[in-house]
């Protein structure tokens, strides 16, 4: 699973790739600057350089393998020259004094995330699909992963393996029954820390088969011979073929035999994977297409299906953005970027004609509206509200977190809100948090 972060350089973004890289994401970061960007963010983020305000530079590729975006781009604000060269008051969301765009606002705030919102919207995947293992984008160490498990263990001859041909997994071999033997599979590593797909209704297999009848396993144990979860499939000859396996449909099995007592798949904690091809069915019955001889199965991509949607883009935008011009707005009490935004270039208006390309976009989203950002430890409790009525500060570290937690929960999507720091020190409640707002109409 890769997260593109755009804007990934600036005070949110960093800390947003830093959150990501912690919870074992891979971090793809959309910069300006590779070797700025390198020094910045370390070796451990993949980089592309672009420009949202340049469309040709947002090519499809830096989507490949994407399945959500936390965008933190937004217009450089710069003392004016002759003013402290310090940025701290400007970090601390407390005081402009003499602020200067050095960007052009409507470019990065409007027109590049248009820009940026095409390219996303045209080439990422759906939320309700998690993707497991996409063989169509081949990776060199599947023999770390998938290993054959085969009849020899019980004394059998039959062999098999797993290899990658033609954009897909070959799971092939010669299957016999001498010996007393049977059976040839392929098996994953256990997943550690195991998969949680309690999110998802099942597993989905895009196979292209050779009319065989075959098993697909699973665990939700650690345990190499423990209790697996069985589901039989059958195959067209070289025909492509989409197999889904509700969860509940799985079969609890020991070496072939129904466990009557056992519980159901608990997906929450999925620890393998396994494609098996077999003399037998369950409790003694034989497969009815089971075949002696040589079989291959190939495997396009493993997946989850079923899922709940979860947001696209995580857009952070800014409190304020429908305050300037507002009737009865008394400007003395509002925050510097709402007081200076004609000075400024109209940044805020810019920002949320950026946020009606987002929610236009058909995207899922979340658009996260902060106060006055800072560099205080993000160790309090978040407060969020909507109609863009907030004032206050909030840390960009808690930002940050909320911008990955927003990414995950369902109860985000297509929500737009305004966020600041409570008083108190503690964790924020992250499904509460989302659930006490409404949906964007």
């Amino acid at each position: 699973m890769i997260i593109l972060v755009a804007g990934a350089t600036g005070g949110v973004g960093k800390r947003v790739v830093q959150n990501l890289l912690e919870q074992n994401y891979r971090v793809r970061a959309l910069v300006r600057d590779v070797t700025r960007a390198k020094d910045i963010l370390g070796d451990k983020v993949e980089l592309f350089e672009a420009d949202i305000t340049i469309p040709e530079t947002l090519k499809p590729i830096m989507m490949e393998g994407v399945r959500a975006v936390i965008c933190c781009t937004g217009t450089k604000v710069q003392p004016v020259e002759g003013d402290t060269p310090t940025r701290e008051k400007y970090y601390q969301g407390i005081k402009f004094y003499l602020p200067e765009v050095v960007d052009i606002p409507e470019l990065v705030e409007y027109e590049g995330i248009k820009n940026l919102v095409k390219v996303v919207s045209q080439h990422i995947p759906s939320t309700t699909c998690k993707l497991i293992f996409d063989f169509t984008s081949p990776n060199a160490d599947i023999q770390e992963t998938w290993g054959a498990v085969d009849d020899v263990v019980m004394g059998g001859v039959s062999q098999s393996n797993i290899h990658l041909a033609d954009n897909k997994a070959i799971f092939s071999g010669i299957v016999s029954t001498d010996n007393n033997g049977g059976f040839a599979s392929v098996r994953t590593r256990n997943f550690m820390p195991p998969m949680d797909l309690s999110d998802y209704e099942g597993i989905e297999l895009k196979v292209i088969g050779d009319g065989k009848r075959y098993k697909f396993i699973t665990r939700c144990e650690g345990q190499w011979d423990g209790v697996g979860y069985c589901y039989s499939f059958d195959t067209v000859y070289n025909f492509p073929t989409t197999i889904r396996i509700p969860f509940k449909d799985f079969i609890p099995v020991f070496r072939a035999k129904t466990v009557k007592e056992a519980d159901e798949l608990d997906s929450s904690k999925v620890y393998s994977m396994q494609l098996m091809l077999s003399k037998f069915e369950y409790d003694g019955e034989l497969n009815p297409k089971f075949e002696a001889g040589s079989f291959t199965l190939q495997v396009e991509s493993i997946a989850a299906y079923g899922g709940k949607t979860k947001p696209q883009l995580v857009q952070v935008s800014s409190a304020g953005v429908t305050r300037p011009n507002r009737p009865g707005i008394n400007l003395e009490e509002e925050p510097p970027a709402v007081r200076m935004n004609e000075q400024l270039g109209g940044i805020l208006t810019w920002k949320l004609r950026g946020e009606e390309a987002i929610r236009a976009s058909g995207l899922t989203y979340t658009i996260i509206r902060p106060c006055a950002l800072t560099e205080q430890p993000g160790n309090k409790i978040l407060y969020a509200e909507q109609g863009d009525n907030m004032r206050g500060q909030v840390s960009r570290d808690a930002i940050a977190q909320l911008c990955v937690q927003a990414m995950n929960l369902p109860a985000a999507v297509n929500k737009t809100f305004e966020v600041r720091e409570e008083e108190q020190q503690g964790d924020t409640d992250w499904q509460e948090l989302f659930n006490t707002l409404q949906r964007d109409t």
